[in-house]
């Protein structure tokens, strides 16, 4: 081989890494992110979102409430179509690549829900997607359908008193599901390749009426350096081992006082070895907050409480975590941040006041934190040098319910209606 071609060679390998780089940088493959943090530290976004930032619109075909995710500059989003679960794929012009649809939709009952409430994820070869009707789904890059179930067919409806929440995650070898509700409540693992039930493990608690619903997803996170999942529902956080669903570490005595009516609905986030958890009832003036430690074993109910906070929290929007400190937009739209290793306020704000309540959960990209409010205002504000400011308010002229997705230098809004993509001109 001549020098020249070596050189080449050489040049070809650097670009091929460096557009393998910029992809990395630009996917977003579950709902919360590449690690459940909710937020990004590259890029460059936009601090208004209005016609001058506006790249493309595209149109969606039904009512759907979950958050898209992206992988090597292609959006996933669900959605129902012509009565029928689907899943779409669109690249970063706003262009349809392809709709594959599942089965009949089964509508959802809140205001704010949909029949497509669970967020996609992947592992870079597959989708996998699933529905309130009960369908769970593998579907190849193209479109193609590898395999699918129905999780209410096999295991019985769910309980919930309203629509679906949790979404599914993923392990190397399977596709994890969680029911928590007031009937038999479990984890089970599905093979990746074949859908065939790896394992199913019951989690099933006596808690006061409600306290048993959870719309949380599980978690992917490393303990005592192997992956581990992490479950928060039903006044528990647990740990379980992904080759067979075993308990290996759980936590509770989060609601002592046997509270009602107190669903787990807001994910839990984590900074080191600390996990940040939203409980009680911020929206009727019963905020709880809670941050765990993530070591040890066994039960350690006793030992792993490291502080508790009954003046703030979240019931629908899950709290982020940016820079080892956490952020939460309250329902009403309080914007507070905290040290997660004490529990202290480091700063507390808010967006202008509306009967309107945030139900999406927050993004910060790169020092911009957007905020999505149920009547379609989303708001973009500076949290960097620990303050806040209101850069803009944008009405987006429908219902956001899904997170704002970060994807180079970009930002994605689900709405109702339309997906929307905005970035600086």
């Amino acid at each position: 081989m001549t020098r020249q071609m070596r050189r080449l060679k050489l040049i070809f390998v650097w670009l091929v890494a460096c557009l393998i780089s910029d992809h990395s940088k630009a996917d977003w493959p579950s709902w919360r992110g590449p690690h459940d943090l909710g937020s990004i530290s590259q890029g460059q976004y936009p601090a208004k979102l209005d016609g001058d930032t506006l790249a493309w619109k595209a149109p969606l075909p039904g009512k759907g409430c979950s958050t898209p995710i992206v992988h090597q500059g292609v959006i996933y989003v669900t959605a129902p179509k012509s009565g029928q679960d689907a899943l779409l794929a669109i690249d970063l012009s706003g262009k349809e690549l392809w709709t594959t649809t599942f089965g009949a939709e089964v509508a959802g009952k809140h205001r704010n829900g949909s029949g497509s409430n669970a967020s996609p994820v992947t592992d870079g070869s597959t989708i996998f997607v699933y529905y309130k009707s009960g369908t769970l789904a593998a579907v190849e890059l193209d479109g193609s359908v590898r395999w699918q179930t129905n999780l209410v067919e096999r295991y019985g409806k769910d309980t919930l008193f309203w629509d679906h929440g949790t979404s599914p995650v993923i392990t190397e070898k399977h596709v994890i599901m969680a029911r928590m509700h007031a009937g038999e409540s479990w984890l089970a693992a599905f093979d990746k390749q074949t859908g065939d039930l790896a394992w199913k493990v019951a989690r099933n608690y006596q808690t006061p009426v409600e306290c048993d619903h959870g719309y949380t997803s599980p978690m992917i996170i490393s303990h005592n350096g192997k992956d581990t999942i992490l479950l928060w529902g039903a006044q528990h956080l647990t740990m379980h081992d992904p080759d067979n669903g075993k308990e290996i570490w759980s936590c509770g005595n989060f609601n002592p006082e046997s509270n009602k009516l107190w669903p787990a609905i807001a994910m839990p986030v984590i900074v080191k070895d600390t996990a940040v958890i939203c409980f009680g009832r911020n929206d009727r003036g019963l905020p709880r907050l809670f941050g765990v430690r993530l070591s040890g074993s066994g039960d350690v109910t006793e030992t792993n409480h490291a502080w508790q906070r009954d003046d703030i929290s979240s019931f629908v929007p899950s709290p982020l975590a940016f820079q080892e400190r956490v952020y939460m937009v309250r329902d009403q739209g309080q914007v507070e941040c905290i040290d997660p290793t004490t529990g202290d306020t480091v700063w507390s704000d808010r967006f202008p006041k509306s009967r309107a309540k945030f139900y999406a959960s927050p993004l910060i990209a790169n020092g911009n934190l957007y905020a999505a409010r149920e009547d379609g205002v989303v708001f973009v504000a500076k949290i960097t040098d620990g303050k806040f400011e209101l850069l803009s308010e944008n009405d987006m002229g429908q219902s956001v319910i899904g997170s704002p997705v970060p994807t180079a230098n970009q930002i994605l809004i689900r709405g109702e209606k339309e997906l929307r993509c905005y970035r600086n001109p």
